[in-house]
């Protein structure tokens, strides 16, 4: 009896321990605060520090970058202070946020801020004592003793991060309520210098956030969304090169900016394959492992072979098939290149890669909240039905590779951030009109873009 009551009590814990999804709200900013092509060329050109060779580049980015004419920046691009933001103006940007996507989520829930027992809020590019979690606690009058964790400096993989804080809690706690806030402050973060390596991050980043409601309640799981099966972190921040790819500096003149290397594509790679090698086991089926390590096996023996000139039979390729264990694949938006390489990587289709894609042209890089406008994109197209499986995938400075897999617990088709356009998406074309309107860059005279002397 007493090793059947420690069985039951066991799996009893054990079902207390998961973690679901009740709810979740990303957040779209009012339409005066909409990036279009005349408004692009506008900002560029109020940059004093740039002479014709970085107009060039930029506009090679813009064009390439997959971001459409739809994406959001804070309000203090459009009254012209970006080089000379105020702490005010970082607050405003995170307050416009919250008080919207927060309010929105916890009506639609049922949920009183008062029932939130755990509160973690992680936006890297801004610290301000009180810092953020407690400015919501305090808009919101939430409970004394709130449990709130404050996550600064943890880049685009943050919102995986701030899952992981949450799972480990729910862990020790039975019957609890959590809200994960995710976002960014760009207000204070502007790179008016000229280092190309640091003006591309002006290029692609939006501004953008999600709030998420989360529960281990069992009682609750008629209601969730989501089942979070697995988590898995990958951190290469002892190596220097990972370490240096991706980080916030000063240029040469003094100017604070995003540093993003050349090699931030090899640090990226590095990090994924790694996280890969732990969170595969962990989301395929064993018959699709034992497959790649048969063909594994045979694709060395032939090589082996082949040396000693005893076959002529051509290589055979040893890939893992993700969709076996994996339904929809959720892609951190961290430009076209990223998509592509994990596209590539994962042997996905186009059908895969199109939320990914669909959330870079509409709402940019929205750094860690991106992974759930790419899901609330699947949701709007009906794609997410019961039992299904949902990887996401992100990346983030130090560098980061965190990933996690989610179970759908029930169909779902809100439309979300979506639901008012999502029937024009794909549209036709991805081109955006800046190489049109600014084509002539590439023949002008030099000397109409000279930097001005000190």
């Amino acid at each position: 009896l007493l090793v059947l009551l420690k069985i039951w009590k066991w799996v009893n814990d054990k079902r207390d321990q998961e973690c679901y999804i009740l709810d979740y709200q990303c957040y779209k900013p009012a339409d005066d605060r909409m990036v279009g092509t005349e408004f692009s060329g506008e900002v560029i050109k109020r940059n004093k520090n740039l002479g014709l060779n970085e107009y060039k580049f930029l506009l090679k980015a813009i064009v390439s970058s997959g971001i459409g004419e739809q994406t959001y920046a804070p309000r203090i691009m459009f009254s012209g202070r970006e080089e000379t933001p105020t702490l005010a103006d970082g607050i405003l940007e995170m307050e416009e946020f919250f008080q919207d996507s927060i309010g929105k989520l916890l009506s639609r829930a049922g949920v009183s801020p008062h029932e939130i027992d755990l509160l973690v809020v992680n936006v890297s590019m801004i610290t301000a004592p009180p810092c953020l979690s407690s400015r919501i606690i305090n808009h919101y009058k939430m409970r004394q003793d709130i449990k709130c964790f404050n996550l600064t400096g943890m880049g685009c993989s943050a919102s995986l991060i701030s899952l992981d804080i949450v799972r480990n809690v729910f862990k020790s706690y039975k019957n609890k309520y959590a809200l994960l806030v995710t976002s960014e402050s760009l207000s204070p973060n502007w790179y008016a210098g000229n280092d190309r390596s640091m003006i591309l991050a002006n290029c692609l980043f939006r501004s953008g956030g999600c709030a998420i409601l989360l529960t281990n309640n069992k009682s609750l799981k008629h209601r969730a969304m989501f089942k979070l099966k697995c988590l898995v972190r990958t951190h290469h921040g002892a190596r220097d090169e990972s370490y240096n790819c991706c980080i916030q500096r000063e240029d040469e003149i003094g100017k604070v900016g995003f540093y993003l290397g050349k090699n931030l594509p090899k640090a990226a790679t590095r990090s994924f394959v790694d996280n890969l090698r732990v969170i595969t086991p962990k989301i395929l089926p064993v018959t699709e492992l034992v497959r790649f390590m048969v063909v594994s096996l045979v694709k060395k023996w032939n090589r082996h072979g082949s040396t000693k000139g005893t076959t002529t039979q051509g290589p055979i390729k040893a890939g893992v098939n993700f969709k076996s264990g994996v339904d929809h694949f959720c892609i951190h938006t961290g430009g076209k290149a990223v998509i592509d390489g994990i596209g590539f990587s994962l042997d996905l289709t186009e059908y895969d890669l199109e939320p990914a894609r669909m959330t870079l042209h509409r709402f940019g890089n929205t750094s860690a909240s991106s992974l759930w406008y790419v899901l609330a994109y699947m949701e709007a197209k009906k794609r997410l039905k019961k039992g299904d499986k949902v990887l996401m995938i992100s990346f983030g400075a130090g560098f980061k590779c965190n990933s996690c897999l989610w179970e759908i617990v029930r169909d779902l088709e809100d439309g979300n951030v979506w639901k008012d356009e999502i029937q024009n998406y794909p549209p036709k074309t991805l081109v955006n009109p800046y190489m049109e309107k600014y084509g002539w860059i590439k023949d002008e005279d030099p000397s109409t873009f000279k930097i001005p002397e000190d």
